[in-house]
């Protein structure tokens, strides 16, 4: 009989080099009960929460899937870190996979198997975490998540050009004051963002919740991205993540948006690296295709997790 879980609940982490207790927080949709293996879900950011990725209990609701979400540390109800602004030896996908292995080996998943999706960062980190090929990792799903930072920032930088003339030469005078607060920035970005992050208007409330989460804690976003989704000057601007990605056992899906800030450029890389792999690109959505083609991503993730085919 498996263990069971409350729904929500903490996890002690030992963070290396933290100096002081931490925890992770996360909650269990469904049970670990289930016939079915469980789903954890990886936020992206770094930081934005675990809240908007909660279209996904549409899998459970349809196809019975447990979720594990959780909110990764430095974010939402986990332990916290301002402290280590800028603390790029802290920072590190190490940090995140230990958390995430830590988590799995807390619920047990090893024998009965789990699968992976993340979106965005989540993702990276995601590809990251297979490419170690960890006990128990079944599937793997993408979402908007870039192979390779440098190929990111092409595609940043193209779409950006491809901006209203005023609203690039407001990025690009704020950009060079270092001005990313000012309300200025924040409607000329909002432009981007409602062209290749989320095309829904007005944005999902869980998704508000994302930028809630970053902007009252930004210490791992700053330190590992920059100062915003399209400039990229953190620790992982030079990240190829695709040249791992051959090391990558698990069967593998990968999803963008048709005008994804993740472009298929961005994405492609991945295609050519991962043995076992599946990709597909949902229309008239950008970076959140599980809310902007909520419909047809949960028949994609559903019809690939429930498949016995390899």
């Amino acid at each position: 009989m498996v263990t069971q879980h409350p729904s929500e609940g903490e996890i002690p982490f030992k963070a290396p080099s933290a100096g002081k207790p931490c925890k992770t927080w996360y909650k269990l949709v469904g049970s670990l009960d289930s016939s079915s293996s469980p789903l954890i879900a990886l936020h992206g950011g770094p930081g934005a929460g675990h809240e908007y990725m909660t279209s996904l209990n549409d899998l459970h609701e349809q196809h019975q899937i447990p979720i594990i979400y959780y909110d990764q540390v430095g974010c939402g109800r986990s332990t916290h870190f301002q402290e280590k602004t800028g603390d790029e030896s802290f920072w590190t996908f190490d940090l995140f996979i230990q958390e995430l292995d830590n988590l799995v080996d807390h619920f047990g998943l090893r024998e009965k198997g789990f699968y992976v999706l993340g979106q965005s960062w989540g993702g990276m980190l995601g590809a990251a975490y297979a490419s170690r090929r960890p006990r128990g990792l079944k599937k793997l799903v993408l979402c908007g998540a870039p192979a390779s930072m440098p190929l990111y920032m092409e595609a940043c930088n193209y779409l950006l050009s491809q901006l209203p003339p005023d609203v690039r030469k407001t990025i690009e005078d704020c950009e060079r004051k270092g001005d990313y607060e000012s309300p200025e920035f924040e409607n000329a970005s909002m432009v981007f963002y409602k062209r290749h992050f989320c095309r829904l208007d007005p944005f999902p409330e869980e998704v508000q919740l994302g930028f809630k989460n970053l902007k009252e804690d930004p210490t791992s976003y700053l330190t590992m991205q920059g100062p915003s989704e399209f400039r990229i000057v953190g620790s992982f601007k030079d990240w190829e993540g695709w040249k791992d990605g051959h090391n990558i056992q698990a069967e593998t899906l990968l999803l963008n948006g048709q005008y994804d800030e993740a472009m298929d450029s961005c994405i492609e890389p991945w295609f050519k690296a991962i043995r076992k792999v599946r990709w597909a690109t949902l229309e008239n959505s950008a970076h959140m295709t599980h809310w902007e083609a909520r419909e047809r991503f949960m028949q994609l993730c559903g019809s690939f997790l429930t498949s016995n085919v390899a």
